[in-house]
């Protein structure tokens, strides 16, 4: 069976390639492009693969209602929620800029879309993917709309039952099918037992024909890992320089030290896992001879002596001597030589009984 697979500006996302790390800034930029340079630059230092943000076309999103809604609390940037969300917002000079502040960086920069305008504004920027955002995985025009735009899609599924995923699929899949679905908790932050995580498990067998990935809003590392083990190929995580910077978000976000070493773990991953076969490795051998243990003798024994249970001892070091496994079979057989206290026995010592079969095969 084919192997799923996904090329985002070039790169193979697949089983059998590494993982593909994604650093969610979001609107953690606060609207500012310098904090977005420096967020950019962080997290390509971070070994990431890819920076996202976030686009939305405010005026046409929300309902004059909500655009207008007083907005006043501790992460306002506006004293309405309309004016809070143009704050955050980039237009389109500030992307073309972090677009190419990106290519220079060399990490790949692309967006959640939240509205048709943001997605064909970002589809002139040329940017290389989109996000769809787990609000949106019923919303099946833009799905529809995105697909059509011919980038691969990054496609979360918080909220979402098993039939709105498939729905979602039946949309995307027929006109692009460059994508990877998402496994999602959309609550910020998710607690770590509402991840789900078995549901990569669902995915993959359920929909074998698309990569799959997690979109993780947990405040830690360890589940990123066992999503990998699970079979996510592509692991989001959110990302701020100062976790008490104003926003939501950033509390919960990796910092840069807690980004390295999730990128660093998960691209150990493989390396820890092997190739399922068992044997000694090279490593293995100086502490083994150290601390493994070889038969010897347990006190002086004359030659012509039948082995008791009491004659044998196992005493490290190994040294190559004979393992005590081999005890049973030496117990009841005779001496060959004498044997001082401690001296190692080995199969020549004893006149074995397959030795005197094979003796007398060979007189016959």
């Amino acid at each position: 069976m084919a192997v799923p697979e996904l090329f985002v500006n070039g790169r193979r996302i697949a089983d059998d390639e590494p993982v593909y790390v994604v650093a969610e800034v979001g609107h953690n930029h606060q609207g500012d492009v310098e904090k977005a340079k420096a967020l950019i630059h962080a997290a390509k230092e971070c070994g990431v693969d890819a920076v996202k943000l976030q686009k939305r076309e405010n005026r046409s999103l929300y309902t004059r209602a909500l655009y207008d809604s007083p907005y006043d609390n501790e992460h306002s940037f506006g004293a309405t929620y309309g004016e809070h969300r143009e704050a955050l917002e980039l237009d389109a000079s500030a992307w073309l800029e972090l677009r190419e502040f990106s290519r220079e960086e060399g990490v790949v920069l692309f967006g959640t879309v939240f509205d048709e305008p943001s997605a064909n504004l970002l589809a002139e920027l040329d940017v290389p993917a989109f996000k769809i955002a787990s609000a949106d995985l019923g919303n099946t025009p833009l799905l529809r709309h995105v697909a059509a735009l011919g980038k691969p899609i990054f496609l979360s599924t918080g909220g979402g039952t098993i039939e709105d995923v498939e729905r979602a699929l039946d949309t995307v899949l027929p006109v692009n099918p460059q994508l990877c679905l998402m496994q999602c908790t959309a609550a910020y932050p998710c607690e770590t037992d509402e991840l789900q995580l078995r549901v990569i498990e669902t995915y993959r067998e359920r929909f074998p024909d698309v990569v799959v990935g997690l979109s993780d809003h947990q405040n830690g590392i360890a589940m990123a890992l066992v999503a990998y083990m699970l079979g996510a190929r592509v692991i989001e995580k959110h990302f701020t320089l100062n976790h008490a910077w104003k926003g939501s978000d950033h509390a919960y976000s990796l910092m840069p030290e807690g980004m390295r070493r999730l990128v660093r773990d998960l691209h150990r991953v493989p390396g820890a896992l092997g190739d399922g076969v068992k044997r000694p490795l090279p490593s293995e051998e100086r502490p083994l001879e150290k601390m493994g243990k070889k038969l010897v003798a347990a006190r002086d024994l004359p030659a012509g002596h039948r082995l008791a249970a009491g004659d044998l001892a196992a005493r490290s070091p190994a040294d190559g001597g004979l393992p005590p496994y081999e005890r049973d079979r030496l117990l009841g057989k005779r001496l060959l030589r004498a044997l001082s206290l401690e001296q190692s026995v080995t199969l020549d010592d004893v006149e074995l009984v397959e030795e005197l079969a094979a003796r007398g095969s060979r007189q016959a």
